[in-house]
């Protein structure tokens, strides 16, 4: 890819200036009437919201949500996106009626593994600031009477979490944004998506054209419709999901007031797919354990259409009783007031799922002023609209959005198919437990690097990443792990792991190994200009003499990290650039000049890495070149031949460890796996995956961009203000760095006390007894003997004792300095 217009596509028209923007809003539903009174609070006044149905209930997600809104997530984004949903819903009121009714939030576990990992649960709305407790059976009994204790072991409760009432927080978000100028026009079915010169113009409707400056689709379920029009891909599926209110209940007559209609936390039975809230005398059930329903966003009737053919809105589907024959019975298997009850009414609600389950958000960059604002729920709907108007007035989100960003997506995961399978099994997965290493289901496999077929040989187990097969251990290591003694690890640690990972790494350590680093994502940067852009893009120096790689970072205006990225100058107008998403793709094509032009070659290419003290031993025989220390030495680059391959060679290392990143095409990567295979086995050569790898890096304090540091953190606190030079002239946050203080927190490294005590990631950190902080990644360090933790705290000494919060226990660990391993650095620089 590369930018074709004369001044390359511009960052996102937004500031003070943009105050006169003109504004078109597709949907209004919860989130189209969320940002509408965002926009307008932030002074954009002229905003014109269109919405295909009647109002106040249009007939999308909005008007049948169930309104359940429990905030705690695996996800801090989507957390925060409900922290805030609640918040304000708290303080709008309609017809005296607050939009938000606090009941609580009560989960139950019927089984040990949910019990588990409600005590998870627990650590992540700790980690996150959300207040919550693990209850006993007895207690969940006091808070909702009609469970049958017996069948349950504890739950979580939530008190702060409750019912939005999405209808009326619509209404009174919209009446806001009336007051401040904001128009609703209701009956208005958008055609078409006017454009020129790559920027949207206009939105064309069956009763006239809206001129725009901005559209944001927040159409829900017909994003895609939408996104056709646009010319936008918006990978989207919808699917209707089960909905069912009982007949009146004799236990419920006179138990709650008629207005707010339930007095009981929300209660979710997550061990059957299953969620409950009242309704008054009622008792509406939600079921996910039906098999996925989907529907074919443009085969979706109109309001008048699907009105008349006897359905209540167009997304509202006819129930279906054989899909909901097996879960009435858990139901009354767990509430015995419902054994000599009845179904009253019930119906298939659609909403949206994407192949992550996570939101579409942000401006695409193949038409300026269009966004993306689809697949949110009520829950989140507030958070996310806040986002985007800061997105959009600021030019950036208060919060870290790469989860939600619409450009996350590779080119084969955004096909109809992939996006149906992965949204199918996202419904399918959604109160599942799941395990921070869950293999991916189908379509699998989707895309390999071309040493394939021999890592099948040496038995490796992959899991997936970017649609990418990544071996995390090969099993033709086995015999090497014999011996090796290591501490017993519990269930949930022991999960999508193997002590062959503590073989590869001591063999990384002790020889050598090759690791596959072909589904790291790859740029190549050329044109005349290529040196002064990313100079000024990015916060190193790259005014270098071929042959030099640089460590740098992608930032934002404000210093905040977007991305860290390893340069490669290769000529004077030639870079490859080691990146982390498409993302950075997208970032750097936003920003380019025309005479600059930026090509994904990630597909067409492949690494090897080869990494251990004997590296050089296994490939200086295989080429002319002087691969020396002297000849070759650290952070550089060299285009040469290894055997018959021609390579790009690059000393890099992200293990800590001597060695190289190897570059070829596609089509010549097998021949290189087996070139230095081949050579390597008088050295005692294995193929070692991604658990040793991550292990290797966090004991020499490698980031890990995405997990350890976001848009949330600057460079200073991020713990890598060396890739930063502030003196040779201006770049991207510059400006912002120079402003900042000392840092409130830090990227800390712990090391746990125990050396048989393990952590995975994001359980919170507490110093004096209080939570103060979250783990980003963690690793057993087989080296060293100990569990390595890096975490977001406060500043602290060394040698500072904290606790760690791992499935309810108070884990201890230590302040360490980093880095943990070689800090001299001898083992790379030999």
């Amino acid at each position: 890819m590369s930018s074709t217009p004369e001044n390359g596509p511009a960052a996102p028209e937004n500031g003070p200036d943009s105050a006169g923007s003109r504004v078109v809003v597709i949907g209004a539903g919860i989130v189209g009437c969320s940002l509408a009174d965002e926009l307008t609070a932030r002074g954009w006044s002229d905003v014109t919201v269109l919405e295909q149905g009647p109002l106040p209930a249009p007939g999308g997600s909005t008007s049948h949500a169930p309104g359940l809104v429990f905030r705690t997530s695996p996800s801090k984004t989507l957390t925060e996106f409900a922290k805030y949903t609640v918040e304000k819903f708290n303080s709008l009121q309609v017809d005296g009626l607050s939009c938000f009714n606090p009941v609580g939030g009560l989960e139950l576990a019927t089984t040990p593994e949910r019990w588990a990992d409600l005590h998870r649960k627990a650590g992540w709305a700790a980690a996150w600031g959300v207040r919550g407790e693990l209850v006993s059976a007895a207690r969940c009994k006091e808070l909702w009477p009609h469970i049958d204790e017996s069948k349950v072991l504890g739950g979580f409760h939530t008190p702060e979490d409750g019912l939005a009432r999405a209808l009326l927080a619509a209404r009174a978000q919209m009446e806001r944004a009336e007051q401040r100028g904001a128009t609703f026009l209701d009956r208005h079915t958008v055609t078409g998506i006017e454009q020129e010169d790559g920027r949207v113009t206009a939105v064309v409707t069956d009763r006239g054209t809206f001129p725009a400056d901005h559209v944001v689709s927040a159409a829900g379920f017909w994003g895609p419709v939408v996104g056709r029009m646009a010319g936008v891909d918006v990978p989207l599926l919808p699917l209707a999901h089960q909905y069912a209110k009982t007949k009146p209940l004799p236990e419920l007559a006179g138990a709650n007031d008629p207005r707010t209609e339930a007095s009981r936390p929300i209660l979710r039975f997550q061990d059957r797919d299953l969620y409950f809230r009242e309704h008054t005398d009622r008792i509406g059930i939600g079921s996910y354990a039906h098999k996925p329903l989907p529907v074919d966003p443009f085969a979706l009737l109109d309001y008048d259409t699907a009105r008349a053919n006897n359905m209540a809105m167009p997304s509202s589907y006819p129930f279906t009783e054989e899909d909901w024959a097996p879960s009435w019975e858990d139901c009354k298997w767990l509430l015995p007031m419902l054994r000599d009850a009845e179904v009253e009414e019930g119906f298939n609600g659609v909403f949206s799922f994407t192949p992550d389950g996570m939101p579409l958000l942000g401006e695409a960059r193949q038409l300026r002023g269009f966004w993306l604002a689809e697949a949110v729920w009520v829950t989140h709907s507030a958070g996310v609209a806040k986002a985007v108007a800061e997105w959009m007035v600021d030019g950036k989100p208060s919060l870290d959005l790469h989860e939600c960003d619409l450009t996350r997506f590779e080119d084969a995961q955004r096909s109809p198919a992939y996006v149906h399978d992965r949204g199918a099994r996202q419904f399918v997965e959604v109160y599942d437990v799941l395990h921070p290493l869950q293999p991916a289901g189908d379509p699998r496999p989707l895309r390999v690097s071309p040493f394939h077929a021999r890592q099948q040989e040496l038995g490796a187990v992959f899991l997936e990443g970017g649609g990418w097969e990544r071996p995390h251990w090969y099993e033709a290591n086995s015999a090497l792990a014999e011996g090796i003694s290591l501490p017993e690890r519990d269930a949930w640690s022991a999960r999508h792991w193997s002590p062959i990972a503590a073989a590869e790494a001591r063999a990384t350590r002790e020889k050598v190994a090759l690791y596959d680093m072909t589904p790291l994502r790859r740029l190549e940067v050329t044109g005349p200009g290529a040196l002064d852009f990313l100079q000024r893009m990015t916060s190193n120096n790259l005014a270098k003499m071929p042959g030099a790689v640089t460590y740098t970072l992608l930032l934002n205006e404000d210093g905040g990290i977007r991305s860290d990225l390893t340069v490669a100058r290769l000529g004077r107008d030639r870079f490859q650039i080691g990146a982390n998403s498409p993302a950075d793709l997208d970032w750097l094509l936003r920003h380019a000049p025309a005479h600059v032009h930026i090509r994904d070659i990630t597909s067409g290419t492949c690494c090897i890495g080869v990494w251990g003290p004997l590296a050089r031993a296994l490939v200086q025989p295989l080429t002319r070149d002087d691969f020396s220390h002297e000849g070759f030495g650290y952070f550089r680059a060299k285009e040469t031949y290894l055997g018959h391959v021609p390579v790009t060679a690059m000393r890099l290392s992200y293990v800590g460890e001597l060695g190289w990143e190897l570059y070829t095409s596609a089509d010549l990567g097998l021949r290189l796996w087996d070139t230095l295979w081949e050579a390597g086995r008088e050295h005692g050569v294995i193929a070692a995956g991604r658990s040793a790898f991550n292990s290797l890096r966090l004991e020499k304090g490698y980031r890990s961009w995405g997990h350890d540091m976001t848009t949330e953190h600057n460079p200073y606190e991020a713990g890598i203000g060396f890739a930063v030079r502030m003196d040779r002239g201006d770049f991207l946050g510059r400006d912002a760095l120079a402003q900042l203080g000392e840092p409130a927190r830090k990227l800390t490294p712990l090391l746990l006390d125990d050396p048989a005590a393990v952590v995975l990631g994001h359980e919170p950190v507490h110093v004096d007894g209080a939570p103060a902080g979250y783990v980003t990644s963690a690793s057993y360090g087989y080296t060293l003997g100990r569990c390595v933790a890096y975490a977001w705290l406060p500043p602290l000494p060394e040698g500072a004792g904290v606790h760690i919060e791992y499935f309810g226990e108070k884990v201890p660990a230590t302040v360490a300095e980093e880095p943990l391993f070689d800090p001299q650095m001898a083992r790379i620089r030999r």
